[in-house]
C-alpha cells in the first residue's frame, strides 16, 4: 500500500516585537558536541556525533533509536527526517542513500550509482513517499523510487537558465518543490518537475518555506522574507559566539554551538 505523507515540518510565528534577542524565550539545552542534528515533524532530534553515531531522542530527550553504520559508506553528508517514519541518510561519496524506519534501523540501501547518477549534492522526501534528487552531471531534478529507478526529470536545465543552480536543500511543501542555491537564489518548480519561478534570494545558511514566506539563517541573525509582500525583517540570535547549524520547527528554533544545542521559543 503505498502511504502518502504530507507533513508540516515547521509553523512561523508572528514575530511583532522588536528585531532583537527578545524574541526568542529560552526553554532548554541539550548537551553534546555534535557535527549535526534535525528535528522532523513530531518534534524529535536526530544528533550526529562527533563518532558519526546517529541517535533519535523525543523531545523529552529519551532515547528513540541508534544508528551506528553510518561509517560503512564514508562521512555522512546528510539527513532527510521530513517523514518520522523514514528517514534518509545520505552519503555522497558513495552516492548512497540508507533508509531507517523511525526506530533508526535500516530498511533499504539506494545506490544511485546503478542508475548512472553521480554527482548529487541535495535529496529530500517527496510528498507521495518517493525521494527528490538533483543530479548536477545531467543538471535535472529528479524523483527516485525505493530501487532508485528514475520515475520523473525536469529537461536539462543548462537549456533554460544561462546559470545552473547547484542546490544544498532541496524542499517538497504545499504542493512545490523549491532547490536553494546559497549563491543563485530559490528555483521554485511544481510537483511534476515544471518551473515556476526564481527568486534572487541567497546568502543563507539554512533554508525553509511555509506558505509564501522564506526562513533562513544570515549570519547570527534570523531573516524572514515574505515572498508576496518581497519584504523582510531580521531577529538576532540569542548567541553570544557564531551560531552553528539552525533548525526552525513548530514556533521554535534549535541552535548549534560547540557543545551543545540551544532550544528557544520564538514569540
Amino acid at each position: 500500500m503505498r502511504i502518502a505523507v504530507i507533513v508540516v515540518v515547521f509553523l512561523f510565528p508572528v514575530l511583532t516585537q522588536a528585531q532583537g534577542t527578545e524574541n526568542f524565550l529560552y526553554e532548554k539545552t541539550i548537551p553534546g558536541n555534535y557535527s549535526d542534528f534535525e528535528v522532523d515533524a513530531l518534534g524529535n532530534i536526530y544528533l550526529l556525533a562527533q563518532n558519526s553515531q546517529l541517535k533519535k531522542i523525543n523531545s523529552q530527550g529519551d532515547s528513540m533509536g541508534v544508528f551506528n553504520d553510518v561509517r560503512r559508506y564514508g562521512k555522512l553528508f546528510s539527513l532527510d527526517v521530513t517523514n518520522p517514519l523514514k528517514c534518509l541518510v545520505y552519503f555522497k561519496n558513495f552516492s548512497t542513500i540508507v533508509v531507517l524506519d523511525r526506530f533508526l534501523q535500516p530498511v533499504n540501501t539506494i545506490d544511485m550509482r546503478r542508475q548512472s547518477v553521480f554527482r548529487v549534492n541535495a535529496v529530500a522526501q517527496s510528498y507521495d513517499n518517493k525521494i527528490w534528487v538533483y543530479d548536477e552531471q545531467n543538471q535535472q531534478l529528479k524523483k527516485i523510487d525505493d530501487n532508485g529507478e528514475v520515475i520523473m526529470s525536469t529537461p536539462d536545465l543548462r537549456m533554460a537558465f544561462d546559470e545552473v543552480p547547484t542546490p544544498v536543500k532541496i524542499l517538497d511543501q504545499d504542493g512545490y518543490v523549491y532547490l536553494y542555491d546559497p549563491e543563485k537564489g530559490v528555483y521554485i518548480f511544481d510537483i511534476y518537475g515544471t518551473f515556476k519561478n526564481r527568486i534572487s534570494y541567497i546568502g543563507l545558511n539554512y533554508f525553509a518555506v511555509s506558505g509564501k514566506t522564506i526562513a533562513g539563517i544570515a549570519g547570527n541573525e534570523l531573516v524572514v522574507y515574505s515572498i508576496g509582500s518581497l519584504t523582510e525583517k531580521r531577529y538576532t540570535l540569542p548567541v553570544k559566539g557564531p551560531a552553528g547549524k539552525c533548525v526552525i520547527h513548530s514556533g521554535r528554533i534549535y541552535i548549534m554551538q560547540k557543545d551543545k544545542i540551544d532550544i528557544y521559543r520564538i514569540q
